[in-house]
């Protein structure tokens, strides 16, 4: 009547006990770590100089903008090496992009505080930015860490030029600017550099010849970058006449950079004076969508329409100079307060183009303005006349006649842009 009771078996209970403690084990550390079908392994990290390679043939093939993407990459990768912020700095101090350069030589004076070029370069792009006192302490820093090179002196004569521009009456800076120049020569008489700041500071004190050899020289030692075409192109087409040998530099400055609007208008203004204003106004339209923002382009495609008598465009782009307001493209453009030189250009061209089509409320207020306002501008008083003479006894709402010409008064000379090489 009594059931006999079963012996445990032990070494099963341990079989099965090792069973459960590998099934864990697999599904707990096993499985996790086991790539799932379909997804591709992940691929090892690049190292930093393959981009710096990547870099170099990009720069060797003249493009700039893709080379401080890769060292770009090459910090990132490898954020110790100094010579990878100074080189990216470089490039973008030569691309315009100048806070992102004094980041750049920021990290680099960080890994080491006295490194010549990196306070150099920073100097030299302040000066860029306005910041001359920043610019001065900096490359006084350089040159107190490497007197005897010629890279802080040419960066210095190059700030103290952008100084003048500036303010040409500060006393003694254009001198500084020269000496700091001829350093530059006695120091490194053959670099890019030097070559760079002698072209700038002849340009300055108008020596223009001598400035053209220099950039040619600079040129021959780096043909891509573009302010060297730019500042060559500057000097043919505004100082020496040479529209032939302007063309192609400033073609080459527009393909080395093409987000800078001056070469297209400078090339707007060259073929306006040779008369061909179709051209002309495509490389004007350029630098308004290089720079919607900048007042002065539309004064510039304003005029070229005028002369090419669309009075239509010539309003709409020059009322953006006088009235300011919003572009089609809804930028919102500053007007420029009337003044001597191309601003008043740009208003009697405006008062002109409005009496043409009939605006004589517009017109005759623009007359009295630059009859109070440029008094000394023979140019400008005479056309205020014309502008009157057209309005004489026409209403808004009469039509003129047809026939209506451009006075001879209302031609000018061109006025130089401002130099910033």
């Amino acid at each position: 009547m009594r059931k006999r009771r079963r012996r445990t078996n032990w070494m099963r209970v341990i079989v099965l006990g090792l069973l459960i403690l590998g099934g864990w084990y697999v599904n707990q550390v096993v499985i996790p770590d086991i790539d799932p079908i379909g997804i591709p392994s992940p691929t090892p990290t690049r190292a930093p100089e393959s981009y710096v390679s990547e870099a170099e043939q990009y720069l060797n093939s003249g493009k700039l903008v893709q080379a401080v993407e890769q060292y770009q990459l090459a910090i990132k990768s490898d954020p110790s090496n100094v010579s990878n912020y100074i080189t990216t700095a470089r490039l973008q101090i030569y691309l315009g992009y100048y806070e992102d350069a004094i980041e750049n030589l920021g990290n680099a004076l960080l890994l080491n505080d006295s490194n010549m070029m990196a306070y150099a370069l920073r100097g030299w792009a302040y000066g860029f930015m306005g910041s001359f006192v920043d610019a001065e302490t900096s490359l006084n820093r350089a040159i107190e860490l490497d007197p005897n090179s010629g890279v802080p002196y040419a960066y210095l004569a190059e700030v103290y030029g952008l100084k003048y521009e500036s303010n040409s009456s500060i006393i003694g800076v254009i001198d500084l600017a020269i000496e700091n120049s001829r350093k530059a020569v006695d120091f490194a008489p053959n670099t890019l550099e030097t070559h760079r700041a002698r072209g700038y500071i002849l340009e300055l004190t108008q020596s223009y010849p001598e400035a053209a050899l220099e950039y040619a020289a600079a040129i021959e030692i780096n043909p891509y970058i573009a302010d060297l075409h730019l500042a060559l192109g500057r000097i043919y087409y505004n100082a020496l006449g040479e529209y032939q040998l302007a063309v192609p530099q400033l073609t080459e400055a527009d393909l080395l950079n093409p987000a800078d609007p001056r070469p297209d208008v400078y090339l707007s203004r060259l073929y306006q004076q040779q008369g061909e204003y179709a051209t002309a106004i495509q490389y004007a339209q350029q630098a308004i969508r290089d720079d919607p923002t900048d007042t002065y382009y539309y004064g510039n495609l304003g005029t070229l329409y005028y002369l090419n008598f669309d009075n239509e465009q010539a309003v709409e782009n020059l009322r953006l100079v006088v009235r300011g307001g919003t572009s089609e493209d809804g930028v919102v453009v500053e007007p420029l307060p009337l003044d001597y030189g191309r601003i008043a250009q740009y208003f009697y061209f405006y008062g002109l183009a409005v009496a043409r089509i009939g605006d004589c409320t517009e017109a005759l207020q623009i007359a009295q303005a630059l009859q109070r306002t440029v008094t000394e501008d023979a140019i400008s008083l005479a056309n205020a006349d014309e502008m009157l003479n057209i309005c004489l006894g026409i209403s808004d709402s009469e039509t003129l006649p047809d026939g209506e010409t451009t006075p001879e008064a209302t031609t000018e000379a061109e006025a130089d842009i401002t130099a910033t090489p």
